[in-house]
């Protein structure tokens, strides 16, 4: 079955065509700093992850991490492979970190080893990578209170070292298993051309042990591979599915082999078939020629010409039957043995000029031969739109365009990203939609209970959608709308991470540095302003701040 073309619908009523821009602010935010006893644990690009994709997936990683589940509660790992927990107060102050985990290797001593990666499944699961290649599936009772007790029930050393970038906590028929998804880049020797590298996105499964309730063991390992790093990868709440935003598209391998090529190589390669028969066309006649077994003769032949069917029988076998594109006159139609063995057909078109892009409905047996001299005449026609010199007759009323005068939020990006879900049990593809210009943003969490949101770019504003797998036919959401930030991210080429509130009330974009942008959306004024280039009342204003 072949995956469905999905497209996303946006809510118009979320639109403001009318939006004004940002006004900067100058109301001061509160920012407060902390002391740590020990440096968070960072992990620098080595000389060999010199790739795009490298810094993308470990370069760019976001050492702290919030609980989705917890709000107030943002965690880091420090140098000495203690996991911190701090709690943020609002307009108050920030809490002092307290330990709530500690590694039990000490990784400093792996050369070859990444950031330590963390994500909170549910309000009483974590999984934990220590950048080793080692995974921990982690009880960690109700954080909600204090003191946590943090419980390793799994721990394995899975090979090369990976980060994790979704966990979910299921529970079907009292059996319970954590679903997490990691991800690594891995050499890759026989690619010449490319970077040398892909990417692996491994789909692990840990199920309780029936006979023992407090251990759990590996009962699916899925892997997938890419040449580029997913923009947004998850799994569904209930298990049954995995959706990914890539500019590469992902192909799934077998996880019981270490070195085994994709499926679409494994498979032998398809073997070209001779069309069935060939065809070309005037603007007043087609010609169709089939290719007949030697000795035919004209008794073997049997065709029947209708004003709008063909129908083409060899010794009672059907060769060609079918609705025709358009009219033909069928009375003043012909057909002739050639010298060589073929049979020539010849059909007048009743409405003349128009050319045809099949000749039977839905038949893909044939091919069209395409005349020399029409291809010259329709290059010549369409020669207006194209041109060596940039637009070498411009008209005063239409100026040539100049590209050194486009801003970079201007720019169509060629590299056109895609939506896919993958099937949890078949792991074929189900649905697709092709982003096209549609730029990936960021992504966040706005439910822990849910998927997480996506950000697209859709014109000059930054669309957030939800999935929901339970929704076959309308699995994506627009439930959000922060107008112009599209075309107001496009101007900060420094800029790292990129958030919004789970309220959709603010997006925050931070750059490498030191700078945090704050895009608040539009909220009423306490003293009416007018605009007098439109003759109205402004009653809302969207804020920026800068810190």
């Amino acid at each position: 079955m072949e995956a469905a073309n999905c497209s996303l619908r946006v809510k118009r009523p979320l639109l403001d065509p009318r939006f004004e821009g940002y006004k900067l602010s100058l109301e001061p935010l509160p920012c407060y700093q902390l002391e740590l006893d020990a440096a968070v644990a960072e992990v620098k690009l080595r000389d060999d992850q010199y790739t795009l994709e490298h810094m993308h997936a470990f370069g760019m990683y976001n050492y702290l991490h919030c609980d989705a589940w917890y709000q107030d509660s943002v965690y880091y790992i420090d140098n000495l492979g203690r996991i911190m927990n701090l709690t943020v107060m609002l307009d108050t102050a920030l809490g002092k970190p307290r330990e709530v985990f500690r590694l039990p290797t000490d990784v400093t001593a792996y050369d070859n080893r990444l950031c330590a990666s963390i994500h909170f499944t549910s309000p009483s699961w974590v999984t934990l990578s220590d950048g080793t290649g080692r995974l921990y599936v982690i009880g960690t009772g109700d954080r909600g209170n204090s003191p946590e007790k943090w419980e390793i029930m799994f721990n394995e050393e899975l090979g090369n070292p990976f980060i994790i970038i979704h966990s979910i906590s299921l529970l079907k028929a009292e059996e319970h298993s954590v679903a997490i998804l990691l991800l690594r880049i891995e050499k890759e020797e026989l690619d010449l051309k490319g970077s040398g590298f892909y990417v692996s996105l491994e789909w692990v499964v840990v199920t309780k042990k029936k006979e023992d309730s407090k251990k759990y063991e590996i009962t699916k390992h899925h892997v997938l591979r890419g040449k580029s790093v997913p923009h947004y990868a998850a799994i569904e709440p209930n298990g049954n599915g995995l959706m990914i935003v890539s500019y590469k598209s992902f192909k799934v391998i077998s996880g019981d082999q270490d070195l085994e090529e994709n499926m679409d190589e494994d498979r032998p390669e398809k073997i070209k078939v001779e069309p069935l028969y060939y065809w070309q066309q005037s603007e007043d006649d087609l010609t169709v020629t089939v290719r007949l077994p030697e000795s035919s003769t004209k008794e073997d032949i049997q065709i029947q010409f209708l004003p709008d069917n063909i129908n083409i029988k060899l010794k009672d076998i059907q060769v060609l039957e079918g609705k025709l594109y358009s009219s033909i006159d069928h009375e003043g139609s012909t057909w002739t043995i050639k010298e060589n063995d073929s049979l020539e057909i010849s059909l007048i078109k009743r409405n003349e000029g128009l050319m045809w892009p099949e000749l039977v409905v839905g038949d893909k047996q044939g091919e069209l031969i395409r005349d020399p001299a029409q291809c010259a005449a329709i290059a010549e026609r369409l020669m207006h739109l194209t041109s060596d010199e940039l637009n070498p007759n411009p008209d005063k009323e239409k100026p040539a365009c100049n590209a050194q005068e486009l801003e970079e939020c201007d720019i169509f990006f060629e590299e056109s990203s895609s939506l896919c879900r993958f099937d949890g049990n078949t792991l074929k593809t189900t649905h697709v939609v092709n982003l096209g210009s549609n730029q990936y943003l960021f992504s966040v969490i706005v439910d822990p209970k849910e998927m997480p949101c996506f950000c697209l770019r859709h014109d000059v504003d930054a669309l957030l959608w939800q999935p929901h797998c339970s929704m076959q036919d309308d699995m994506w959401e627009h439930i959000a709308t922060f107008n112009a930030l599209g075309y107001v991210q496009a101007s900060k080429r420094d800029k790292k991470f990129f958030a919004c509130a789970p309220n959709y009330s603010y997006a925050a974009l931070c750059e490498c540095l030191r700078r945090v942008f704050i895009y608040r959306q539009p909220t009423p004024m306490s003293t009416v302003l007018y605009n007098r280039k439109e003759g109205r009342h402004v009653g809302q204003v969207a804020k920026q701040q800068d810190i």
